[in-house]
C-alpha cells in the first residue's frame, strides 16, 4: 500500500514540477523545478528497487542541472524581475481540482494499487559489473556519440556565453565615450 502511495505522490508531483519548467518565465525557477523533477523520477527506481539507476539519475541529471543554473545565473540578467502572470487562473484551479479528485478516487479504489504493486515485484536483481561490461562492450558507441554530443553542447554554451558577455562589454563601452562627448 505505500509504494502505491509513493508511486501516485511522486507522479503527481513529478508532472506538476515539469509543468512549472514549461510555464515559468523565470530561468531559476525552471531549473529548479527541472532538477526536482529529476530527483523525484528517481524516486520511482528507489520504488522500483533499483537503486543503482536511482543514484546516477540524482548524480547524472541533477548534478547536470546544477550546471545549467549556475550558467544561467552566470548569463542572464538577474536584477532585472521577472514577473509571473497567468492568464488563465482559472484554468489552474480547474487542473488542480481534477488532479486532487482523480488521487482521491485512485487511492480509494483497491484495485489499481494491488495492480501497481504487482509491477513492482521482480526477481532479477541487477548487477554493476554486468551493466558497466553491457555499458562499454555492447553499446559503447551509443556511449561516445552521447559523450560527443554532450562535449559540443557544453561547447556552444560557452561559446554563446562569451559572445553575449563580450557584446556586452562592447555595449558598456559604446555608453561610455557617449558619455564622454556629452561632457564637452
Amino acid at each position: 500500500m505505500f509504494e502505491s502511495i509513493a508511486f501516485y505522490v511522486f507522479s503527481v508531483l513529478t508532472l506538476v514540477s515539469f509543468w512549472v519548467v514549461v510555464r515559468t518565465n523565470n530561468i531559476l525557477y525552471a531549473l529548479g523545478a527541472l532538477a526536482l523533477g529529476m530527483i523525484l523520477i528517481s524516486g520511482f527506481f528507489f520504488l522500483l528497487d533499483a537503486e543503482f539507476l536511482g543514484v546516477v539519475q540524482i548524480m547524472v541529471y541533477t548534478g547536470a542541472i546544477v550546471v545549467l543554473y549556475a550558467f544561467g545565473m552566470m548569463f542572464f540578467d538577474m536584477q532585472k524581475e521577472v514577473i509571473e502572470h497567468y492568464q488563465h487562473k482559472a484554468i489552474l484551479w480547474f487542473l488542480c481540482i481534477v488532479v486532487v479528485i482523480v488521487l482521491v478516487v485512485t487511492l480509494g479504489n483497491q484495485e489499481i494499487p494491488v495492480f501497481v504493486s504487482s509491477l513492482a515485484t521482480s526477481n532479477v536483481v541487477p548487477d554493476t559489473k554486468e551493466l558497466a561490461h553491457a555499458l562499454f562492450r555492447d553499446y559503447i558507441v551509443a556511449f561516445e556519440a552521447a559523450a560527443i554530443m554532450l562535449l559540443m553542447a557544453m561547447i556552444a554554451g560557452v561559446a554563446t556565453g562569451l559572445q553575449k558577455v563580450y557584446m556586452f562589454k562592447e555595449d558598456k563601452s559604446d555608453s561610455k565615450t557617449e558619455h564622454k562627448g556629452d561632457d564637452k
